[in-house]
Protein backbone atom coordinates (compact mmCIF):
# COMPACT_ATOMS: atom_id res chain seq x y z
CA UNK A 1 0.00 0.00 0.00
CA UNK A 2 0.80 3.28 -1.06
CA UNK A 3 2.03 5.99 1.37
CA UNK A 4 -0.82 8.21 -0.62
CA UNK A 5 -3.47 5.33 -0.01
CA UNK A 6 -2.26 5.49 3.53
CA UNK A 7 -2.85 9.44 4.04
CA UNK A 8 -6.41 8.67 1.70
CA UNK A 9 -7.52 6.04 4.72
CA UNK A 10 -6.44 8.74 7.61
CA UNK A 11 -8.48 11.80 5.34
CA UNK A 12 -11.65 9.33 5.70
CA UNK A 13 -11.26 8.61 9.37
CA UNK A 14 -10.45 4.83 8.96
CA UNK A 15 -7.84 4.42 11.50
CA UNK A 16 -10.27 2.42 13.92
CA UNK A 17 -11.84 -0.07 11.46
CA UNK A 18 -13.41 -2.05 13.81
CA UNK A 19 -15.77 0.45 15.32
CA UNK A 20 -19.19 -0.63 15.48
CA UNK A 21 -20.51 2.95 14.57
CA UNK A 22 -23.99 2.46 15.63
CA UNK A 23 -23.23 0.48 19.06
CA UNK A 24 -19.97 2.49 20.14
CA UNK A 25 -18.55 -0.96 20.79
CA UNK A 26 -15.90 -2.64 19.11
CA UNK A 27 -16.20 -5.85 16.70
CA UNK A 28 -14.66 -8.80 17.95
CA UNK A 29 -15.54 -8.64 21.39
CA UNK A 30 -16.68 -12.10 21.22
CA UNK A 31 -14.47 -15.27 21.01
CA UNK A 32 -15.21 -16.86 17.58
CA UNK A 33 -14.90 -13.31 16.15
CA UNK A 34 -13.65 -13.86 12.44
CA UNK A 35 -10.68 -11.58 10.91
CA UNK A 36 -10.53 -11.52 7.15
CA UNK A 37 -7.15 -9.39 5.67
CA UNK A 38 -8.86 -6.54 2.70
CA UNK A 39 -6.00 -7.25 -0.53
CA UNK A 40 -6.20 -4.52 -3.37
CA UNK A 41 -6.70 -6.50 -6.72
CA UNK A 42 -4.84 -3.34 -7.99
CA UNK A 43 -1.35 -4.47 -6.71
CA UNK A 44 -1.85 -7.33 -4.45
CA UNK A 45 -0.72 -5.32 -1.19
CA UNK A 46 -2.81 -5.69 1.65
CA UNK A 47 -4.84 -2.90 3.01
CA UNK A 48 -5.79 -3.40 6.54
CA UNK A 49 -8.16 -5.97 8.19
CA UNK A 50 -11.35 -6.35 10.17
CA UNK A 51 -12.97 -7.94 12.10
CA UNK A 52 -16.82 -9.72 11.23
CA UNK A 53 -19.53 -8.80 13.46
CA UNK A 54 -21.07 -11.66 15.35
CA UNK A 55 -24.89 -12.73 15.59
CA UNK A 56 -24.96 -11.42 19.05
CA UNK A 57 -23.02 -7.68 17.82
CA UNK A 58 -25.74 -7.88 14.86
CA UNK A 59 -29.05 -8.22 17.55
CA UNK A 60 -27.37 -5.44 18.95
CA UNK A 61 -26.98 -2.89 16.00
CA UNK A 62 -30.76 -3.91 15.22
CA UNK A 63 -31.86 -2.98 19.04
CA UNK A 64 -29.99 0.31 18.49
CA UNK A 65 -31.87 1.30 14.91
CA UNK A 66 -35.17 0.54 16.50
CA UNK A 67 -34.63 3.01 19.00
CA UNK A 68 -33.88 5.64 16.31
CA UNK A 69 -36.27 5.07 14.16
CA UNK A 70 -39.00 5.98 16.85
CA UNK A 71 -37.44 9.75 16.99
CA UNK A 72 -36.17 9.92 13.76
CA UNK A 73 -40.06 9.03 11.92
CA UNK A 74 -41.46 12.01 13.94
CA UNK A 75 -38.56 14.55 12.42
CA UNK A 76 -40.69 16.44 9.61
CA UNK A 77 -39.63 14.87 6.27
CA UNK A 78 -37.77 18.60 5.00
CA UNK A 79 -36.11 18.60 8.30
CA UNK A 80 -34.71 14.95 7.29
CA UNK A 81 -33.90 15.97 3.73
CA UNK A 82 -31.63 18.64 5.03
CA UNK A 83 -29.37 16.41 7.05
CA UNK A 84 -29.62 14.59 3.72
CA UNK A 85 -28.45 17.46 1.78
CA UNK A 86 -25.63 17.74 4.45
CA UNK A 87 -24.13 14.88 3.72
CA UNK A 88 -24.33 15.48 0.50
CA UNK A 89 -21.98 18.46 0.87
CA UNK A 90 -19.75 16.29 2.96
CA UNK A 91 -19.25 13.79 0.47
CA UNK A 92 -18.63 17.00 -2.14
CA UNK A 93 -15.55 17.65 0.41
CA UNK A 94 -14.23 14.49 0.49
CA UNK A 95 -14.80 12.92 -3.50
CA UNK A 96 -11.21 12.43 -4.49
CA UNK A 97 -10.33 10.39 -1.64
CA UNK A 98 -13.07 8.47 -1.87
CA UNK A 99 -13.37 7.94 -5.34
CA UNK A 100 -9.52 7.27 -5.18
CA UNK A 101 -10.35 4.15 -2.52
CA UNK A 102 -13.20 3.06 -4.29
CA UNK A 103 -10.89 2.54 -7.23
CA UNK A 104 -8.27 1.01 -5.69
CA UNK A 105 -9.88 -1.64 -2.97
CA UNK A 106 -12.08 -2.54 -5.94
CA UNK A 107 -10.03 -2.10 -9.15
CA UNK A 108 -12.51 0.25 -10.95
CA UNK A 109 -11.06 2.96 -12.77
CA UNK A 110 -10.39 6.39 -11.48
CA UNK A 111 -12.35 8.01 -12.94
CA UNK A 112 -15.62 5.54 -12.78
CA UNK A 113 -14.20 5.68 -8.73
CA UNK A 114 -15.07 9.20 -8.76
CA UNK A 115 -18.50 8.94 -10.72
CA UNK A 116 -19.32 6.36 -8.23
CA UNK A 117 -18.83 9.36 -5.81
CA UNK A 118 -20.70 11.88 -7.89
CA UNK A 119 -23.90 9.25 -7.88
CA UNK A 120 -24.08 9.27 -4.22
CA UNK A 121 -23.77 13.00 -4.26
CA UNK A 122 -26.51 13.27 -7.11
CA UNK A 123 -28.97 10.70 -5.06
CA UNK A 124 -28.55 13.09 -1.90
CA UNK A 125 -29.66 16.70 -4.28
CA UNK A 126 -32.41 14.01 -5.74
CA UNK A 127 -33.57 12.85 -1.90
CA UNK A 128 -33.57 16.52 -0.78
CA UNK A 129 -36.25 17.65 -3.07
CA UNK A 130 -37.94 14.45 -2.56
CA UNK A 131 -37.82 15.05 1.22
CA UNK A 132 -40.93 17.70 0.24
CA UNK A 133 -42.80 15.65 -2.83
CA UNK A 134 -43.55 12.23 -0.93
CA UNK A 135 -47.04 13.16 -2.17
CA UNK A 136 -50.43 10.98 -1.63
CA UNK A 137 -53.66 10.67 -3.39
CA UNK A 138 -57.03 12.73 -2.38
CA UNK A 139 -59.92 10.45 -3.89
CA UNK A 140 -64.11 11.22 -4.06
CA UNK A 141 -65.93 8.79 -1.75
CA UNK A 142 -69.24 7.59 -2.80
CA UNK A 143 -70.48 8.52 0.16
CA UNK A 144 -72.14 12.11 1.19
CA UNK A 145 -69.65 14.00 3.76
CA UNK A 146 -66.62 11.63 3.77
CA UNK A 147 -63.23 12.11 2.21
CA UNK A 148 -60.93 9.97 1.06
CA UNK A 149 -57.24 10.10 1.05
CA UNK A 150 -53.58 8.22 0.76
CA UNK A 151 -50.48 8.79 2.74
CA UNK A 152 -47.37 7.31 3.32
CA UNK A 153 -45.79 6.25 6.16
CA UNK A 154 -41.95 5.00 7.65
CA UNK A 155 -41.72 1.12 7.29
CA UNK A 156 -39.07 1.07 9.40
CA UNK A 157 -35.22 -0.44 9.66
CA UNK A 158 -34.05 -1.15 6.13
CA UNK A 159 -31.43 -3.89 5.37
CA UNK A 160 -28.92 -2.93 2.58
CA UNK A 161 -26.83 -5.71 1.18
CA UNK A 162 -24.73 -4.63 -1.36
CA UNK A 163 -22.28 -6.04 -3.98
CA UNK A 164 -18.73 -5.46 -4.45
CA UNK A 165 -18.96 -3.54 -7.75
CA UNK A 166 -20.29 -0.50 -6.97
CA UNK A 167 -19.41 -0.39 -3.56
CA UNK A 168 -21.00 2.73 -2.33
CA UNK A 169 -23.39 4.07 -4.95
CA UNK A 170 -25.54 1.41 -4.18
CA UNK A 171 -25.99 2.08 -0.85
CA UNK A 172 -26.40 5.38 -1.38
CA UNK A 173 -29.28 4.97 -3.64
CA UNK A 174 -31.14 3.52 -0.72
CA UNK A 175 -29.56 5.48 2.35
CA UNK A 176 -30.86 8.73 0.65
CA UNK A 177 -34.45 7.87 -0.04
CA UNK A 178 -35.10 5.62 2.87
CA UNK A 179 -33.56 8.58 5.19
CA UNK A 180 -36.23 11.20 3.86
CA UNK A 181 -38.82 8.90 4.22
CA UNK A 182 -38.56 8.11 7.75
CA UNK A 183 -36.49 5.33 7.94
CA UNK A 184 -33.27 4.11 8.94
CA UNK A 185 -30.87 1.75 7.47
CA UNK A 186 -28.43 -1.15 8.44
CA UNK A 187 -26.01 -1.79 5.76
CA UNK A 188 -24.16 -5.10 5.00
CA UNK A 189 -21.29 -4.16 2.28
CA UNK A 190 -19.72 -6.65 0.74
CA UNK A 191 -17.19 -8.92 2.66
CA UNK A 192 -14.50 -8.06 -0.65
CA UNK A 193 -15.05 -4.06 -0.26
CA UNK A 194 -16.10 -3.05 3.70
CA UNK A 195 -13.39 -0.35 4.16
CA UNK A 196 -15.18 2.33 1.23
CA UNK A 197 -18.31 1.49 3.19
CA UNK A 198 -16.82 2.28 6.90
CA UNK A 199 -16.12 5.80 4.75
CA UNK A 200 -18.87 6.33 4.04
CA UNK A 201 -20.60 5.57 7.11
CA UNK A 202 -17.73 7.63 9.05
CA UNK A 203 -19.26 10.86 6.27
CA UNK A 204 -22.99 10.08 7.36
CA UNK A 205 -22.28 9.66 10.92
CA UNK A 206 -20.37 13.20 11.59
CA UNK A 207 -23.67 15.06 10.00
CA UNK A 208 -25.84 13.45 12.18
CA UNK A 209 -23.76 13.92 15.02
CA UNK A 210 -23.52 17.38 13.78
CA UNK A 211 -27.31 17.41 14.32
CA UNK A 212 -27.70 16.26 17.02
CA UNK A 213 -29.45 13.09 15.86
CA UNK A 214 -29.02 9.86 18.13
CA UNK A 215 -26.95 7.33 16.80
CA UNK A 216 -28.42 4.25 14.66
CA UNK A 217 -30.08 6.04 11.65
CA UNK A 218 -27.39 4.74 9.78
CA UNK A 219 -25.72 1.35 10.76
CA UNK A 220 -22.94 -0.58 10.09
CA UNK A 221 -22.18 -4.31 9.92
CA UNK A 222 -19.35 -5.69 8.79
CA UNK A 223 -19.90 -9.48 8.02
CA UNK A 224 -20.13 -12.39 5.55
CA UNK A 225 -22.99 -14.83 4.63
CA UNK A 226 -23.67 -15.37 7.64
CA UNK A 227 -25.07 -11.64 8.50
CA UNK A 228 -27.15 -11.62 5.11
CA UNK A 229 -28.80 -14.91 5.98
CA UNK A 230 -29.38 -12.91 9.24
CA UNK A 231 -31.13 -9.68 8.12
CA UNK A 232 -32.99 -12.07 5.57
CA UNK A 233 -34.53 -13.67 8.12
CA UNK A 234 -35.17 -11.44 10.84
CA UNK A 235 -38.69 -10.02 11.24
CA UNK A 236 -37.34 -6.62 12.85
CA UNK A 237 -36.26 -5.82 9.14
CA UNK A 238 -39.59 -4.92 7.11
CA UNK A 239 -37.93 -4.34 3.90
CA UNK A 240 -34.46 -6.40 2.38
CA UNK A 241 -32.90 -4.35 -0.54
CA UNK A 242 -30.33 -6.97 -1.84
CA UNK A 243 -28.02 -6.52 -5.26
CA UNK A 244 -26.27 -8.67 -6.35
CA UNK A 245 -26.05 -12.46 -8.28
CA UNK A 246 -29.66 -14.06 -9.51
CA UNK A 247 -28.47 -16.68 -6.75
CA UNK A 248 -28.22 -14.81 -3.62
CA UNK A 249 -31.27 -13.07 -4.57
CA UNK A 250 -33.31 -16.09 -5.00
CA UNK A 251 -32.11 -17.45 -1.21
CA UNK A 252 -32.87 -13.66 -0.10
CA UNK A 253 -36.33 -13.93 -2.21
CA UNK A 254 -37.02 -16.84 -0.34
CA UNK A 255 -35.82 -15.97 3.07
CA UNK A 256 -38.00 -12.55 3.19
CA UNK A 257 -40.60 -13.88 1.89
CA UNK A 258 -41.48 -16.78 3.99
CA UNK A 259 -42.07 -14.37 7.01
CA UNK A 260 -44.30 -12.28 4.88
CA UNK A 261 -41.33 -9.55 4.59
CA UNK A 262 -40.47 -7.06 1.55
CA UNK A 263 -37.42 -7.89 -0.77
CA UNK A 264 -36.03 -5.21 -3.27
CA UNK A 265 -33.65 -7.55 -5.44
CA UNK A 266 -31.14 -5.82 -8.12
CA UNK A 267 -30.05 -9.18 -9.64
CA UNK A 268 -27.75 -10.67 -12.49
CA UNK A 269 -27.83 -8.71 -16.17
CA UNK A 270 -26.95 -10.38 -19.47
CA UNK A 271 -27.20 -6.90 -21.54
CA UNK A 272 -27.47 -6.33 -25.26
CA UNK A 273 -26.87 -3.88 -27.74
CA UNK A 274 -28.65 -4.13 -31.17
CA UNK A 275 -26.43 -2.33 -34.05
CA UNK A 276 -28.49 -1.89 -36.69
CA UNK A 277 -27.76 -1.11 -40.78
CA UNK A 278 -28.98 2.37 -39.53
CA UNK A 279 -26.71 2.92 -37.18
CA UNK A 280 -23.94 5.39 -36.66
CA UNK A 281 -21.29 2.77 -36.36
CA UNK A 282 -18.72 5.48 -34.59
CA UNK A 283 -20.96 6.57 -32.18
CA UNK A 284 -21.92 3.13 -31.18
CA UNK A 285 -18.42 1.78 -31.14
CA UNK A 286 -18.00 3.45 -27.83
CA UNK A 287 -21.19 2.40 -26.52
CA UNK A 288 -20.17 -0.68 -27.36
CA UNK A 289 -16.55 -1.13 -25.60
CA UNK A 290 -17.25 1.24 -22.75
CA UNK A 291 -20.35 -1.13 -21.88
CA UNK A 292 -17.96 -4.25 -22.81
CA UNK A 293 -14.96 -3.40 -20.66
CA UNK A 294 -15.86 -0.52 -18.36
CA UNK A 295 -15.23 -2.12 -14.48
CA UNK A 296 -13.78 -4.90 -16.57
CA UNK A 297 -16.58 -6.01 -17.10
CA UNK A 298 -18.22 -6.14 -13.80
CA UNK A 299 -21.50 -4.34 -13.77
CA UNK A 300 -25.17 -5.63 -14.02
CA UNK A 301 -25.13 -3.63 -16.87
CA UNK A 302 -22.42 -4.47 -18.81
CA UNK A 303 -22.53 -4.98 -22.23
CA UNK A 304 -22.47 -9.33 -22.96
CA UNK A 305 -23.86 -9.39 -25.80
CA UNK A 306 -23.89 -7.45 -29.61
CA UNK A 307 -26.71 -8.30 -31.79
CA UNK A 308 -25.56 -6.83 -34.80
CA UNK A 309 -27.49 -6.66 -38.68
CA UNK A 310 -25.44 -9.06 -41.47
CA UNK A 311 -25.24 -6.17 -43.84
CA UNK A 312 -23.19 -3.94 -41.38
CA UNK A 313 -21.68 -7.07 -38.88
CA UNK A 314 -18.44 -7.38 -41.04
CA UNK A 315 -17.19 -3.50 -40.67
CA UNK A 316 -18.19 -3.17 -37.18
CA UNK A 317 -16.61 -6.53 -35.75
CA UNK A 318 -13.20 -5.10 -37.51
CA UNK A 319 -13.78 -1.45 -35.50
CA UNK A 320 -14.12 -3.54 -32.42
CA UNK A 321 -10.84 -5.35 -32.92
CA UNK A 322 -9.46 -2.34 -33.79
CA UNK A 323 -10.27 -1.00 -30.63
CA UNK A 324 -9.45 -3.32 -28.47
CA UNK A 325 -6.00 -3.25 -29.62
CA UNK A 326 -6.10 0.07 -27.98
CA UNK A 327 -6.83 -0.35 -24.74
CA UNK A 328 -4.70 0.13 -22.20
CA UNK A 329 -5.05 -2.27 -19.23
CA UNK A 330 -3.06 -1.82 -15.79
CA UNK A 331 -3.14 0.10 -12.36
CA UNK A 332 -6.67 1.79 -12.29
CA UNK A 333 -5.32 4.96 -10.51
CA UNK A 334 -3.40 6.16 -13.63
CA UNK A 335 -6.03 8.01 -15.39
CA UNK A 336 -4.05 6.59 -19.02
CA UNK A 337 -5.38 3.33 -18.48
CA UNK A 338 -8.75 1.89 -19.88
CA UNK A 339 -9.36 -1.15 -17.99
CA UNK A 340 -8.34 -2.50 -14.18
CA UNK A 341 -8.27 -5.71 -12.64
CA UNK A 342 -11.16 -8.68 -11.50
CA UNK A 343 -12.07 -8.48 -7.82
CA UNK A 344 -9.74 -10.95 -7.26
CA UNK A 345 -8.34 -14.42 -8.25
CA UNK A 346 -11.62 -16.20 -7.85
CA UNK A 347 -12.84 -14.03 -10.57
CA UNK A 348 -10.26 -14.85 -12.69
CA UNK A 349 -10.68 -18.45 -12.67
CA UNK A 350 -14.34 -18.35 -13.53
CA UNK A 351 -13.28 -15.58 -16.29
CA UNK A 352 -11.02 -18.00 -17.93
CA UNK A 353 -12.85 -20.92 -16.89
CA UNK A 354 -16.07 -19.08 -19.01
CA UNK A 355 -13.62 -18.62 -21.92
CA UNK A 356 -12.93 -22.47 -22.28
CA UNK A 357 -16.99 -23.40 -22.09
CA UNK A 358 -17.34 -20.61 -24.70
CA UNK A 359 -14.94 -22.47 -26.94
CA UNK A 360 -16.46 -25.81 -26.02
CA UNK A 361 -19.47 -24.74 -27.37
CA UNK A 362 -18.67 -23.52 -30.80
CA UNK A 363 -17.32 -20.01 -30.59
CA UNK A 364 -14.80 -18.50 -31.98
CA UNK A 365 -12.79 -15.72 -30.37
CA UNK A 366 -11.88 -13.12 -32.49
CA UNK A 367 -9.89 -11.28 -29.94
CA UNK A 368 -8.76 -13.62 -27.55
CA UNK A 369 -8.88 -13.45 -23.72
CA UNK A 370 -6.54 -14.92 -21.04
CA UNK A 371 -4.61 -13.42 -17.87
CA UNK A 372 -1.52 -11.01 -17.58
CA UNK A 373 1.16 -11.77 -15.41
CA UNK A 374 4.29 -10.72 -14.02
CA UNK A 375 5.17 -6.77 -13.47
CA UNK A 376 2.44 -4.42 -13.19
CA UNK A 377 0.17 -7.64 -12.97
CA UNK A 378 1.84 -9.32 -10.40
CA UNK A 379 -1.58 -9.15 -8.04
CA UNK A 380 -2.87 -11.96 -10.05
CA UNK A 381 -6.18 -10.53 -11.32
CA UNK A 382 -5.81 -8.80 -14.35
CA UNK A 383 -7.23 -10.34 -17.70
CA UNK A 384 -7.55 -9.22 -21.39
CA UNK A 385 -10.56 -8.28 -22.59
CA UNK A 386 -11.76 -11.30 -25.28
CA UNK A 387 -14.75 -11.20 -27.87
CA UNK A 388 -16.26 -14.36 -29.63
CA UNK A 389 -18.55 -15.03 -31.94
CA UNK A 390 -21.64 -16.97 -30.90
CA UNK A 391 -24.73 -18.31 -30.92
CA UNK A 392 -27.39 -17.17 -28.60
CA UNK A 393 -28.52 -20.31 -27.33
CA UNK A 394 -25.06 -21.11 -26.09
CA UNK A 395 -25.38 -21.74 -22.46
CA UNK A 396 -22.51 -19.64 -21.90
CA UNK A 397 -23.93 -16.98 -23.09
CA UNK A 398 -27.16 -17.47 -21.60
CA UNK A 399 -25.17 -17.06 -17.99
CA UNK A 400 -23.82 -13.82 -16.77
CA UNK A 401 -20.25 -13.79 -16.47
CA UNK A 402 -18.77 -11.05 -14.51
CA UNK A 403 -15.82 -10.32 -16.56
CA UNK A 404 -15.06 -8.71 -19.92
CA UNK A 405 -16.17 -11.20 -22.57
CA UNK A 406 -17.83 -9.95 -25.42
CA UNK A 407 -20.28 -11.89 -27.36
CA UNK A 408 -20.90 -11.20 -31.51
CA UNK A 409 -24.30 -12.47 -32.89
CA UNK A 410 -25.50 -11.64 -36.29
CA UNK A 411 -29.26 -11.36 -36.80
CA UNK A 412 -31.22 -10.59 -40.42
CA UNK A 413 -34.23 -8.33 -39.17
CA UNK A 414 -35.29 -6.52 -36.42
CA UNK A 415 -38.09 -9.20 -35.11
CA UNK A 416 -35.17 -11.31 -34.82
CA UNK A 417 -32.78 -9.27 -33.18
CA UNK A 418 -35.36 -8.41 -30.69
CA UNK A 419 -36.78 -11.97 -30.01
CA UNK A 420 -32.71 -12.43 -29.74
CA UNK A 421 -32.28 -9.75 -26.94
CA UNK A 422 -35.49 -10.96 -25.01
CA UNK A 423 -33.73 -14.72 -25.15
CA UNK A 424 -31.82 -14.78 -21.97
CA UNK A 425 -33.14 -15.48 -18.48
CA UNK A 426 -32.13 -11.61 -17.29
CA UNK A 427 -34.11 -8.39 -17.97
CA UNK A 428 -32.06 -5.57 -16.69
CA UNK A 429 -30.48 -3.20 -19.68
CA UNK A 430 -30.36 -3.09 -23.59
CA UNK A 431 -29.77 -0.19 -26.15
CA UNK A 432 -30.57 -0.14 -29.92
CA UNK A 433 -28.26 2.07 -32.33
CA UNK A 434 -30.09 3.50 -34.82
CA UNK A 435 -30.95 6.23 -36.76
CA UNK A 436 -34.35 4.82 -38.09
CA UNK A 437 -37.55 6.53 -35.97
CA UNK A 438 -39.39 3.06 -36.61
CA UNK A 439 -36.81 0.75 -35.11
CA UNK A 440 -36.02 2.93 -32.13
CA UNK A 441 -40.08 3.35 -31.44
CA UNK A 442 -40.60 -0.57 -31.91
CA UNK A 443 -37.73 -1.34 -29.64
CA UNK A 444 -39.33 1.03 -27.04
CA UNK A 445 -42.58 -0.64 -27.38
CA UNK A 446 -44.77 -3.21 -25.71
CA UNK A 447 -43.52 -5.61 -28.82
CA UNK A 448 -39.66 -4.58 -27.79
CA UNK A 449 -37.29 -4.96 -25.08
CA UNK A 450 -37.92 -6.99 -22.50
CA UNK A 451 -35.74 -5.52 -19.86
CA UNK A 452 -36.19 -2.45 -17.13
CA UNK A 453 -34.00 -0.16 -19.05
CA UNK A 454 -34.40 0.61 -22.76
CA UNK A 455 -31.84 2.80 -24.41
CA UNK A 456 -31.62 4.32 -28.13
CA UNK A 457 -28.77 5.02 -29.54
CA UNK A 458 -26.71 4.88 -25.83
CA UNK A 459 -25.27 1.86 -24.16
CA UNK A 460 -26.10 -0.39 -21.08
CA UNK A 461 -23.93 1.02 -19.19
CA UNK A 462 -24.19 3.95 -17.40
CA UNK A 463 -27.57 5.05 -15.98
CA UNK A 464 -28.98 8.18 -14.38
CA UNK A 465 -30.15 8.50 -10.84
CA UNK A 466 -33.40 10.82 -11.95
CA UNK A 467 -34.97 7.23 -13.53
CA UNK A 468 -35.50 4.39 -11.49
CA UNK A 469 -33.10 1.54 -11.61
CA UNK A 470 -33.64 -2.31 -11.84
CA UNK A 471 -35.08 -4.77 -14.50
CA UNK A 472 -36.92 -8.17 -15.25
CA UNK A 473 -37.01 -11.50 -15.43
CA UNK A 474 -33.76 -13.10 -13.24
CA UNK A 475 -32.67 -9.44 -12.46
CA UNK A 476 -35.44 -9.41 -9.89
CA UNK A 477 -38.13 -7.04 -10.79
CA UNK A 478 -36.83 -4.49 -7.30
CA UNK A 479 -36.54 -0.59 -8.85
CA UNK A 480 -34.03 2.07 -6.94
CA UNK A 481 -32.95 5.90 -7.16
CA UNK A 482 -34.99 7.89 -8.98
CA UNK A 483 -38.93 8.61 -9.92
CA UNK A 484 -40.93 7.03 -7.51
CA UNK A 485 -38.79 4.25 -6.11
CA UNK A 486 -39.09 5.94 -2.75
CA UNK A 487 -42.62 4.06 -2.67
CA UNK A 488 -40.66 1.03 -1.83
CA UNK A 489 -39.54 2.53 1.45
CA UNK A 490 -43.03 3.57 3.01
CA UNK A 491 -46.18 1.73 3.55
CA UNK A 492 -49.16 2.89 2.02
CA UNK A 493 -52.42 3.98 4.04
CA UNK A 494 -55.56 4.62 2.78
CA UNK A 495 -57.70 7.25 5.01
CA UNK A 496 -61.61 7.97 5.10
CA UNK A 497 -62.94 10.27 7.18
CA UNK A 498 -66.85 10.70 8.06
CA UNK A 499 -67.80 14.31 9.00
CA UNK A 500 -71.43 13.62 8.49
CA UNK A 501 -74.26 13.06 11.75
CA UNK A 502 -74.69 9.61 9.94
CA UNK A 503 -72.49 6.05 9.51
CA UNK A 504 -73.67 5.18 5.75
CA UNK A 505 -72.62 2.07 4.51
CA UNK A 506 -70.11 1.34 0.85
CA UNK A 507 -72.26 -0.41 -1.88
CA UNK A 508 -75.19 0.80 -0.26
CA UNK A 509 -75.36 -1.48 2.49
CA UNK A 510 -78.11 -1.41 5.20
CA UNK A 511 -77.56 -2.24 8.78
CA UNK A 512 -79.87 -0.87 10.94
CA UNK A 513 -80.48 -1.38 14.62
Amino acid sequence: MSLAIKDILDHLHINDINDAFSTGNQWGSSANAVTKDIVSPTDGKKIASVKYATADEYNAVIETAKKAFKTWRQVPAPKRGEIVRQIGELLRENKKQLGTLVSYEMGKSLQEGYGEVQEMIDICDFAVGLSRQLYGLTMHSERPEHRMYEQYHPLGIIGIISAFNFPVAVWSWNAALAWVCGDVCIWKPSEKTPLTAIACQHIAQEVFKRNNIEEGVSCLVIGDRQIGELMSNDTRVPLVSATGSTRMGKAVSAAVGARLGKSLLELGGNNAIIITENADLDMSLIGAVFGAVGTAGQRCTSTRRLIIHESVYEAFKQKLVSAYGQIKIGDPLDENNHMGPLIDQDAVALYLDSIEKCKAEGGRFVVEGGKLEGGAYSSGCYVKPCIAEVENHFKIVQHETFAPILYLIKYSDLDEAIELQNGVPQGLSSAIMTNNLREAETFLSYAGSDCGIANVNIGTSGAEIGGAFGGEKETGGGRESGSDAWKVYMRRQTNTINYSKTLPLAQGIKFDL
